[in-house]
């Protein structure tokens, strides 16, 4: 007979009674869904929205910070870098860099790839910045048009992903390292 994941217990907090923790069980159900709004999500995340208002972003949290999906973060990054090292090759689907702004954000890249690669825990809200950054089509590292500093945005989320920072978010509209 297989093993069945042992269940986890969520934090989340009170609606009703703010700055009271409910604890909460982390059903199957919230993976898939979560995982099917991740864009949605990690946009939240980044912009501030703290992990435990809400089951979907709790779990969606869980998994950002999870050793698989920071490694597969992480190379995603690497990616970006091998890709504007090598000339653009003819036909490819990949959605084009802007490899101008790439070449002057790479300290910024390298830097967030030793911040994710640090032996400590990471708070979402970096996590899921650094995650937007690569997946937002209209943002700094993809479109020239966009008026966003990307080595503003990379260092956002450095910062974000500083250990001593505390885990959950706190709102902060004015520097998500977002792009609106």
């Amino acid at each position: 007979m297989p093993l069945r994941p042992a269940s986890s217990t969520l934090v989340l907090i009170d609606a009703r009674h703010p700055g009271q923790p409910v604890f909460a069980p982390n059903r199957a159900v919230f993976g898939p869904i979560a995982h099917v709004l991740g864009w949605t999500l990690d946009r939240r995340l980044a912009a501030g929205c703290p992990p435990e208002s809400s089951r979907l972003l709790a779990v969606r949290a869980l998994r950002l910070v999870s050793a698989k999906s920071l490694t597969e973060l992480a190379r995603n990054w690497v990616d970006v870098l091998e890709r504007v090292d090598h000339a653009p090759i003819p036909g490819d689907p990949s959605v084009p860099l802007c490899r101008d702004r790439v070449i002057a954000a790479r300290p910024e890249i390298e830097r967030l790839l030793c911040a994710l690669a640090a032996p400590l825990p990471k708070p979402a809200r970096g996590v899921a910045t650094a995650s937007w950054l690569l997946r937002d089509g209209s943002g700094p590292l993809y479109n020239h048009r966009c008026s966003e500093d990307l080595r503003d945005a990379l260092r956002a989320a450095i910062s974000q992903l500083d250990p001593l920072l505390p885990l959950e978010a706190t709102p902060d509209r004015n520097h998500s390292g977002i792009h609106r």
